[in-house]
């Protein structure tokens, strides 16, 4: 990796994560509230999302047009798209987790710096499943 890819990793990461942190995205209490639709349910996160639609949206029109993408000599997409067991378990899995702890990855790295207790938790949780999976499933 050049150093032009790296700032731009860097700097999309940096953005990324203060967009969590002002969303509200990396408070768990918040995100939560925002799943508890059968009880007092917070439907602010929907703008949010509704929020990164709107600017991700020309973005990806954007970019299917070039012919490669800025930092990369080419397009790192996926090739499969069938819906297959472990797909459906890791989804349920992600769910199940994002459901009870109120954090996803992104949001948990970005908590790191605003409820470093809890956000240590999960990430460290996260590693450890990471490397089970690996070490089991992912041979």
């Amino acid at each position: 990796m050049n150093v032009k890819t790296i700032l731009a990793a860097f700097a999309a990461g940096a953005i990324f994560g203060l967009g969590l942190v002002i969303s509200g995205m990396a408070n768990p209490a918040k995100v939560l509230g925002f799943l508890d639709i059968a009880g007092n349910w917070d439907p602010t996160l929907v703008f949010v999302m509704g929020g990164a639609i709107i600017v991700a949206f020309p973005a990806f029109q954007f970019a299917k047009r070039r012919a490669q993408p800025l930092f990369a000599e080419k397009w790192s997409l996926p090739d499969r798209t069938d819906i297959d067991p472990r797909l459906l378990a890791g989804a349920a899995l992600f769910g199940i987790g994002w459901g009870i702890a109120g954090f996803c990855p992104g949001p948990a790295l970005a908590a790191l710096a605003l409820v470093p207790g809890q956000a240590a938790i999960f990430v460290l949780s996260m590693i450890a499943g990471a490397l089970a999976y690996r070490f089991t499933l992912g041979r």
